[in-house]
């Protein structure tokens, strides 16, 4: 698979960085560089983007305004990208009317698009948080999640089933999270692992904004949370299978 990434600060570089280092030896992975500035409005999305665009499978729209997030309908035409994933790490980069903005305009070129909320959400054949959980059909963005988007561990407990042994990220966080947290969680107490593993990623640092968000249905927290939610949840959910 060839992933063409749309990088416009350190929020994508870290992950572009990390999907590189961690994809299949078979995936290409390529990069641009967005402006860090750019206009409230963007009639000409091609004046403010490179002329040498590669070709790609998935476009990743790794960007940090609502100026960038215009760019990307336009990049996905000119890559030939008919999958496309934007994160919605922080929903001032993206706001909601720009989403569906966005999501009509490619659709209207045969591009799917999804927009994970947070990208540790992401999964086969749907994104988001419980209520918010949204599904989607894209054989490109499934492959993708593979190896990429919730955190899916296997663990293995001593032969008191009270400490960790070994973990293995069979997916992880695109930005990196996972790893770092599993490092960390080798000797730990089943009984100490959540939250704390949470908390490492938070510690990480998560980038998702701390902006109060309905993560689900009545619940208001910061969007950060969901990043630390997900990560405990799997571990839970991967301990009780192992008992």
């Amino acid at each position: 698979m060839k992933i063409l990434a749309a990088v416009q600060g350190e929020y994508g570089k870290r992950i572009a960085e990390n999907v590189s280092e961690r994809m299949p030896d078979d995936w290409n992975l390529e990069t641009i560089t967005l402006p860090p500035a750019l206009p409230v409005l963007i009639d000409e999305p091609e004046e403010f983007l490179p002329s040498d665009i590669p070709s790609a499978d998935l476009l990743l729209g790794l960007i940090e305004s609502d100026g960038a997030a215009q760019l990307v309908p336009a990049i996905a035409r000119i890559s030939r990208s008919n999958s496309v994933i934007v994160p919605v790490d922080n929903p001032a980069w993206l706001p909601l009317g720009l989403q569906n903005q966005l999501e009509q305009e490619m659709a209207r070129d045969g591009i799917k698009s999804v927009y994970p909320k947070t990208f540790c959400t992401l999964m086969e054949k749907c994104t988001g948080y419980r209520s918010n959980t949204v599904l989607y059909d894209d054989e490109m963005i499934s492959l993708f999640t593979r190896y990429f988007g919730r955190p899916k561990l296997g663990i293995t407990l001593d032969d008191n089933g009270e400490k960790i042994t070994s973990v293995v990220v069979e997916r992880g966080s695109p930005c990196g999270s996972t790893h770092h947290t599993v490092e960390k969680m080798v000797g730990m107490s089943v009984n100490d692992v959540v939250p704390r593993a949470g908390l490492m990623v938070h510690q990480f640092p998560c980038l998702a904004s701390m902006q109060q968000e309905e993560i689900d249905k009545g619940v208001f927290e910061p969007l950060m949370n969901i990043s630390g939610y997900v990560m405990n949840e799997e571990i839970e959910a991967e301990l009780k299978s192992s008992g």
